[in-house]
């Protein structure tokens, strides 16, 4: 009797499938409704890229390609030394390696790399999903704006410390520099 009422559970799980109406979205013509902030691609902002090579360095694929060289600038005021800056010249991401984890988004230290929902990349050649910085640069106009701050969240604890030690300094207590900015004043 066992092996009937099994056969009957699936028979009616089996006729109230082919009863649904089939939900099925037409891909090319219907663009699927992605969620906010979904993974797409990586896109660079490259103003904010200091050649740092926390990226390439924490890339559990090792997918991402850096080359740069140093440029030495003037001394900001007279007498000083020379400064020297990393120059990109060029940012590579192997799309055929990356497992899409975001351990470069997260870890770059000035938010240079950001998520774009833009998913839409395929190419007929496995070696043409290499894209360098111009592919990932024109990628940024599709990252969407960051959520808006909740204004019933706490504040962070960073910000309250800061805050009550303003005040303490500002009451005239024993705060550091409470007695340097009332001399200087003076």
């Amino acid at each position: 009797m066992s092996w009937g009422s099994g056969l009957a559970k699936g028979l009616a799980i089996t006729l109230r499938a082919m009863t649904r109406r089939a939900v099925t979205q037409q891909y090319p013509k219907t663009q699927p409704a992605l969620p906010p902030r979904s993974r797409g691609v990586i896109a660079l902002f490259e103003e904010n890229c200091t050649v740092c090579m926390l990226c390439a360095r924490e890339c559990p694929d090792w997918c991402i390609y850096i080359d740069s060289h140093k440029e030495t600038l003037p001394p900001a005021a007279p007498g000083g030394r020379p400064r020297s800056r990393n120059v990109l010249d060029r940012f590579a991401i192997d799309f055929a390696l990356c497992m899409y984890c975001g351990i470069c988004v997260e870890v770059c230290p000035f938010d240079a790399l950001f998520w774009s929902p833009e998913f839409e990349y395929a190419e007929t050649d496995i070696r043409e999903l290499t894209h360098e910085r111009d592919r990932l640069r024109a990628w940024m106009w599709t990252v969407p704006e960051p959520a808006p701050l909740d204004e019933a969240a706490e504040e962070p604890k960073e910000v309250t410390a800061a805050r009550r030690a303003a005040e303490r300094a500002g009451d005239g207590g024993p705060a550091e520099g409470g007695e340097a900015t009332g001399g200087e004043a003076g």
